[in-house]
Parts: structure tokens; sequence; C-alpha cells
């Protein structure tokens, strides 16, 4: 196929040595990225108590597990 645009990268890509990486930057990703799939404020809380119950990977696992289909991300 020829077309005149390349194809955008329907993925949020999230580069975490970079600030976008920082833990908090990463649960605003994850609760926008709630919102826009219409989750009710209460299932974002879950996923942002979840992320905070533990340590950096923990939270990177938990990103993952819930909205890995729609992020990259690159260590």
């Amino acid at each position: 196929m020829i077309t005149s645009e390349r194809p955008k990268n329907q993925k949020i890509e999230i580069d975490l040595r970079g600030p976008e990486g920082n833990a908090f930057a990463l649960m605003a990703i994850a609760n926008k990225i709630g919102r826009q799939l219409g989750l009710h404020p209460d299932e974002r809380g879950a996923i942002n108590a979840e992320m905070m119950s533990g340590d950096y990977d923990n939270l990177i696992k938990v990103m993952d597990r819930h909205f890995g289909e729609h992020v990259i991300m690159y260590k």
C-alpha cells in the first residue's frame, strides 16, 4: 500500500529512564488512560493503590498488566 503519511503508533511510548518514567508521572499516565477507557473512578483508584502497594518494579508490572496493550515502556 502506498500512502502519503506514516501510520501513527497507537501506543503511548514511555522512556522509563526519563522524566516520564517517574513513579508519579506513570500513575498520572495510568489514570489518564483509565479515564480514556471509561474505567470507573473506583477502578482507577484500585489500580492506583495497587501501583503504590510495592516498589518501583511493582508499579511497572501493574502498569503493564493493566495498560500494556496501550503503552510501550523502554528501560
